[in-house]
């Protein structure tokens, strides 16, 4: 049971009605995420927004994918890994032993790839003090400055949702069900 009220399209305030409107007809369902953050206007408009932003990267919906699971098998929350899971094979017909590699944190089969989960994995650790040798290694797999910079705006839109996940207990969805994680 959620420690924060899931919200509906009923029961919400009323500045946040239309994103819930808008994610259930573009989900077919509100996911419980956005119930929790429906309880702050300013919160789910900003995880919405900032998602919307995030989409206009330079990087490809793997990439973004990658960054977004990483971040929320490293923050520990079974909602956000279950929803990027969905979205990683339904949006991005991303390949299971990626997809898998990502849930588990192991080595990922692509190197560029791998590379971008170790850089995210230490943007998180360090809070953002990476070293020279970690930085070198995610520019030496391809990735330039602007990415750099793209992998903190990932890591804090997957902060807004992993902590109000965690501190809520938010519910999974059973849209999302089959996807469901554990950290290990």
């Amino acid at each position: 049971m959620s420690r924060i009220a899931i919200q509906t399209l009923e029961s919400a305030p009323e500045a946040s009605q239309p994103y819930l409107a808008k994610a259930k007809a573009k989900n077919g369902f509100i996911p419980n995420l956005l119930g929790v953050l429906a309880n702050a206007p300013t919160a789910i408009e900003t995880y919405l927004t900032v998602t919307e932003i995030n989409s206009r990267s330079s990087f490809t919906l793997a990439e973004r994918e990658v960054v977004q699971i990483t971040a929320a098998t490293n923050h520990g929350c079974t909602f956000c890994v279950a929803g990027h899971t969905a979205i990683a094979y339904k949006q991005g017909n991303l390949p299971t032993d990626l997809v898998e590699g990502l849930r588990q944190q192991t080595t990922l089969p692509d190197a560029k790839l791998e590379a971008l989960a170790a850089f995210t994995r230490a943007i998180i650790r360090s809070k953002g003090v990476v070293s020279d040798a970690e930085l070198a290694a995610f520019k030496a797999a391809g990735y330039g400055e602007q990415q750099v910079i793209e992998v903190i705006l990932g890591v804090a839109l997957a902060t807004l949702c992993n902590f109000s996940n965690s501190l809520a207990g938010t519910e999974l969805n059973p849209e999302l069900a089959a996807y469901r994680w554990q950290k290990a």
